[in-house]
């Protein structure tokens, strides 16, 4: 399977919407955090308050990592501007996660943050056997292998 292939396939699984763990690092100490994250055109989002922990921890370290059930997505994370300028992430949260959008989407402090994958790994089973898929979205190589254990 080509690598544009798997990756298309990858991201109708994923869906258009997950709670995921995002994983950021700064100063040699790593933080992880449940998230409400919107996926449009295989790009990640989320929004958060610029005087949050997490907020500062992204300024400070772009690179993070994203987990949900067999998924881990190690990507580079940019600031968008305020989540409303952005009515195609807005709508998307507002239909996934209406409480959260109530509550936090129109307040001043909130900032979008993209999240484009460099990496990513799954673990799949095909006729019960373990197999670890995994996406070099930077060199656009994808492999897929059973998983062998000594």
């Amino acid at each position: 399977m080509t690598f544009e292939n798997a990756y298309e396939k990858f991201f109708e699984e994923l869906g258009s919407s997950r709670k995921m763990v995002l994983s950021t690092s700064l100063d040699s100490r790593v933080y992880s955090r449940m998230m409400s994250i919107i996926i449009l055109d295989k790009i990640l989002y989320f929004q958060t308050d610029i005087t949050s922990r997490k907020y500062s921890q992204l300024k400070g370290n772009a690179y993070v990592a994203l987990c949900t059930d067999n998924i881990q997505i190690e990507g580079r994370c940019r600031e968008q501007g305020h989540p409303l300028k952005y009515p195609d992430f807005s709508d998307a949260y507002q239909k996934c996660f209406s409480n959260s959008y109530a509550r936090y989407t129109g307040l001043k402090n909130e900032r979008l943050f993209s999240i484009t994958p460099v990496f990513i790994e799954r673990w799949k089973y095909i006729d019960g056997e373990p197999f670890i898929e995994k996406f070099d979205v930077q060199n656009q190589r994808y492999r897929i292998a059973p998983y062998l254990s000594d």
